[in-house]
């Protein structure tokens, strides 16, 4: 990792290794937050670094795991989100954070030990506001692996770099993140009307108001996906109803990546509604599935994943275009005012 002596943030001069807060908005987090918090305590950095726990009404015992983390190490902040919700958690801690650097985490992920020193050095060599990198999907569980294998594929997630990987450089938006919180209080703070979405519907305004948003694919971030087959399906479904909200507020925003899984939803109702009265309209949705068990060949790393990932890549892509489509107008209808 490259050092600087001096850089330039905002109108203060910092030093090479400046102090850095890292977010962490939690709810129903007890069986993973323990190891979240060890992996940004035991960062290789040399600054300060303090974390702060915004956390919501759990039923998991969380708030008992939180208060022996903060008991036993005092740079842990623990401050009380009532409403539960991801934005409002996110800004409650922002105002909490004493300092301009922003790390979030989430409660069920892990950082790498040069994290944070690798998201400041880029955030010093390229002058941007918000630094994120991969949502690596790991799995412990067999059906977990097969969700990871799909969430790490672009037949699963499409070619987004924060899921797949690439080259680091300018982009829409990044995975969680590292941000200038003077930036992010700029433009307003997240928008707590988007339940889901708020990362990308936040980093749409910060490139609105001329901040670079920066990927950078050493910034890695292990995720644990979703248990159970009915817990996808529940992700993914909010996905798409809240990617639609985005879509509705920036229509500009829309592009065939977000259309895809609307339309495979679409095409697959009427092949097979279809094919009831003549059967060759089913070929379309025999294509799909064709294309789905080859997918999975491809991709799966073992027999297990390739039995499972059929599966988990109908749930995803279904579970995402029928929320899209059926996204209510109800969701996000205002506007943040800045």
């Amino acid at each position: 990792m490259g050092r600087y002596l001096l850089f330039v943030m905002g109108n203060s001069i910092t030093s090479a290794y400046p102090p850095v807060s890292v977010v962490i908005p939690i709810l129903n987090e007890a069986d993973h937050l323990q190891a979240a918090v060890d992996t940004i305590l035991s960062q290789e950095y040399l600054g300060e670094i303090e974390v702060i726990l915004a956390i919501g009404p759990s039923r998991d015992g969380t708030e008992k795991v939180a208060e022996d983390i903060a008991r036993k190490d005092n740079r842990v902040t623990i401050v009380s989100n009532p409403s539960g919700r991801t934005p409002n958690a996110l800004n409650i801690a922002f105002a909490a954070a004493r300092h301009d650097i922003v790390v979030r985490i989430d409660g069920h992920s892990e950082i790498a030990p040069t994290y944070i020193a690798s998201a400041v050095e880029t955030m010093q060599r390229t002058g941007a506001v918000n630094v994120g990198g991969i949502m690596a999907a790991e799995g412990i569980t067999p059906f977990q692996k097969a969700v990871a294998r799909a969430m790490r594929s672009v037949i699963g997630v499409g070619a987004s770099r924060f899921h797949t990987g690439g080259s680091e450089g300018a982009a829409d938006t990044v995975y969680l993140g590292t941000f200038q919180k003077s930036a992010v209080r700029a433009v307003g703070g997240y928008d707590e009307e988007f339940t889901r979405a708020q990362d990308w519907e936040m980093n749409y305004r910060l490139r609105q108001a001329g901040g670079l948003v920066y990927f950078d694919p050493r910034l890695i971030v292990i995720y644990r996906p979703r248990k159970r087959i009915s817990a996808l399906a529940k992700q993914y479904f909010e996905y798409g109803r809240w990617r639609r909200a985005v879509s509705r507020r920036y229509p500009e925003t829309v592009n065939f990546r977000y259309l895809a899984p609307p339309i495979a939803v679409v095409i697959s109702f009427v092949s097979v509604l279809g094919s009831f009265f003549v059967p060759a309209f089913g070929a379309p949705f025999v294509m799909y599935l064709l294309s789905l068990l080859v997918g999975s060949l491809i991709i799966g790393k073992s027999w297990g994943e390739r039995f499972r990932l059929p599966l988990v890549l109908i749930t995803m892509h279904m579970s995402w275009g029928i929320g899209f489509l059926s996204s209510p107008r109800k969701l996000a209808q205002g506007n943040l005012s800045t």
